[in-house]
């Protein structure tokens, strides 16, 4: 996919009913920009930049990785979670008891309850909270646990829950019973 690549540059605030008024809006993947030859032309004395880009950026030391003890360390090479563009990004999360790493038992809803726990740890040492996630992603070994895992789940997120997808898995580490990924806003 391509992205426009922005740079950070002192722009000045661009008024939105300006734009919608006197300005042309071209779209592109991944990237907004706006542009119009009378943007400029505003009863204003000062000149407006007519150009503005929105972008993610790539730029690798705009990332962070975080981590936390309070949680069951990566089993491979990832990180538990990692900040980036003001967005937390958790790692797909198991029901293992950190201190032990050991599952704190076998069945699921032990399980999605430890999941949880452990990915509010995890959000807690980015400084986030279940409040700011706004895209959850459920795997699971047995679709037929689906109604048990949405009434625990329903416990973490009382009102507006994120967005969130369901899979049964052909398999899950360690085989897990449930496993759950998290976007968070920072």
């Amino acid at each position: 996919m391509a992205w426009c690549a922005a740079r950070t540059f002192n722009l000045p605030a661009i008024d939105a009913g300006l734009i919608r008024s006197r300005a042309q809006i071209a779209a592109g993947v991944g990237c907004v920009s706006f542009a119009g030859s009378n943007l400029w032309r505003s009863s204003s004395t000062s000149r407006h930049n007519p150009f503005a880009c929105c972008a993610i950026s790539t730029d690798a030391s705009l990332k962070e990785a975080v981590k936390t003890d309070k949680a069951p360390a990566a089993l491979g090479p990832y990180s538990q979670a990692i900040k980036a563009n003001n967005l937390l990004f958790v790692s797909g999360v198991l029901g293992l008891v950190p201190e032990t790493g050991k599952f704190v038992s076998e069945s699921v809803e032990d399980q999605t309850e430890q999941v949880l726990k452990n990915m509010g740890e995890i959000l807690k040492a980015a400084g986030a909270d279940y409040s700011s996630v706004v895209k959850t992603t459920i795997m699971l070994a047995d679709l037929k646990d689906f109604k048990k895992v949405n009434e625990i789940y329903a416990k973490y997120f009382p009102s507006t829950p994120p967005a969130r997808s369901t899979y049964q898995v052909a398999a899950l580490p360690l085989d897990a019973r449930i496993e759950i990924e998290c976007i968070a806003a920072l």
